[in-house]
């Protein structure tokens, strides 16, 4: 499977047809409610909140967002996934199938998440993040808040010894076996464009937001910790200027 620059030809998507419901048994997702925890207070949400949800997968922090009375629009270029997030019909939750590259959404969201690589990492095309960073920027009103999780270069540089990293574009790319709900494995090849938090000011300086926070964290323990080389993931915190 190559990347591929079209709804129907990125390469996510016959994962994520593959996986369905089975996504949902992978560690990485078992932390969803510390994380949505620690984004209420950080991006300051309650009930009423408008957020658009960037990469949603099968919807599980749209859902918990929804389930604490914020209201929720999620989106993800995997239908697979939009059907399993809608299957749950919660009030406050909506989704639809639509590519982050190409956003309508115009100053309508209060705040916009995009976590666990959804959209932003798996862009790995040349200017691809950065159309999905723009998008996310005009979708906030203006004073909105974004939380943006990006893979930690320094970590992948440091510990993923079976990946290989392309020092030239800063993706990773990693062989690995996925399942489907029936156990059936597939292996497939992973990419994830990854960042320092250097590189994270500056992109988000070019789509017009400021830079709040950067934090080291890892599924299910988000926090405040500073920058280092020991965790996964980077957690951004942004805010759209008034």
């Amino acid at each position: 499977m190559d990347p591929g620059p079209s709804v129907e030809g990125h390469w996510f998507e016959p994962l994520a047809q593959h996986m369905g419901p089975a996504y949902l048994r992978y560690s990485f997702t078992k932390g969803t409610v510390q994380e949505i925890d620690h984004l209420v207070v950080a991006l300051g949400l309650h009930p009423g909140t408008r957020v658009l949800d960037v990469g949603c997968g099968p919807g599980r922090h749209a859902l918990e967002l929804a389930r604490r009375g914020v209201t929720v629009h999620g989106i993800d270029i995997s239908q697979a996934f939009i059907d399993l997030a809608s299957a749950a019909a919660l009030p406050d939750a909506t989704f639809e199938r639509l590519d982050a590259r190409s956003m309508p959404f115009d100053g309508e969201f209060d705040a916009v998440i995009c976590l666990c690589q959804g959209a932003f990492g798996l862009m790995t095309a040349n200017g691809d993040d950065v159309s999905v960073l723009a998008g996310m920027a005009r979708a906030l009103r203006p004073g909105g808040r974004l939380a943006l999780s990006a893979f930690n270069a320094y970590f992948a540089v440091k510990y993923h010894e079976a990946a290989s990293f392309d020092a030239d574009t800063g993706v990773n790319r990693e062989r690995t076996e996925v399942r489907n709900p029936a156990g059936q494995a597939a292996e497939v090849d992973l990419w994830t464009g990854c960042y320092t938090p250097r590189e994270l000011r500056l992109v988000l300086a070019t789509v017009g937001l400021s830079v709040d926070s950067i934090c080291s964290v890892e599924p299910g323990r988000y926090g405040f910790d500073p920058p280092s080389t020991e965790s996964p993931e980077f957690l951004v915190l942004a805010t759209r200027p008034w």
